[in-house]
């Protein structure tokens, strides 16, 4: 599934969200200089930003056709995963992971951002938590499991608490602290709102892990019934983000 969001990297990258400036802010003033990796670069959404911040920015990207959107853009990739892509006697100032931790190894993915740190250098791992509303959800959750009863997917809660991301994001601060390598890791939470058209939530949906390695049929049928949903909204509603980081000082 961590290869498949390049089906439709153009998709992809019109449709998901940036990361807050004050988060991008924050990481690049609180590191020693401005070299970053990218780990799991993706279509270069975070790495363009940081880009924009005045950084130099290197993604790692294991999906061919991602690392072929963002190189389009500019951006420098190399395709490997993390752990088995080889930094060359690189080292760099921040690593960030932009919405890609949990496709690798977190144990092995931060000792190896260690390796390439320099001193006092800052491992940046984020995300963002979006939940749409519950006439959305719902509707949402019964379509995906009518559609795609055989799926570890189906069995999820319409919506989870926002306290299931943070434990995870603590789970990271843990296994940072098992490698001994940083100090101390800090949790860092940044709420946003953004408002979606009945099309543009229709337009993201098909990007996000659980419905891209769907059938067209499939897709459709859970498509149209979210899109039934929005429209007795009114044909839009507004989404709450909350964007959260783990972070730490070589």
């Amino acid at each position: 599934m961590a290869e498949s969001f390049g089906t439709d990297a153009e998709g992809y990258d019109q449709a998901r969200p940036g990361y807050p400036d004050a988060l991008v802010a924050q990481i690049v003033a609180g590191s020693p200089g401005r070299d970053v990796l990218d780990v799991g670069t993706g279509t270069g959404i975070a790495a363009r930003q940081f880009q924009a911040a005045g950084c130099t920015v290197l993604g790692v990207e294991p999906d061919k056709r991602m690392a072929g959107f963002a190189r389009a853009y500019g951006l420098p990739v190399e395709v490997a995963t993390f752990e088995a892509w080889d930094p060359d006697d690189r080292t760099f100032d921040t690593v960030i992971a932009a919405q890609s931790w949990h496709w690798i190894d977190p144990v092995a993915g931060a000792v190896k951002a260690a390796q390439v740190l320099r001193p006092s250098g800052r491992l940046a791992i984020f995300g963002h938590v979006y939940e749409p509303p519950i006439e959305v959800a719902e509707p949402f959750a019964a379509a995906y499991r009518r559609t795609v009863p055989d799926s570890p997917f189906a069995n999820l809660q319409a919506r989870r608490p926002l306290e299931a991301y943070q434990a995870a994001y603590a789970k990271i601060a843990d296994t940072i602290r098992e490698t001994e390598r940083f100090n101390e890791p800090e949790q860092w939470r940044f709420d946003w709102d953004r408002s979606y058209t009945r099309d543009q939530w229709l337009t993201l949906l098909p990007t996000t892990g659980a419905l891209t390695r769907l059938h067209p049929g499939q897709l459709a049928d859970i498509l149209d019934a979210v899109g039934t949903a929005i429209d007795t909204l009114g044909g839009a509603f507004t989404m709450h983000y909350t964007t959260l980081a783990t972070t730490a000082r070589a």
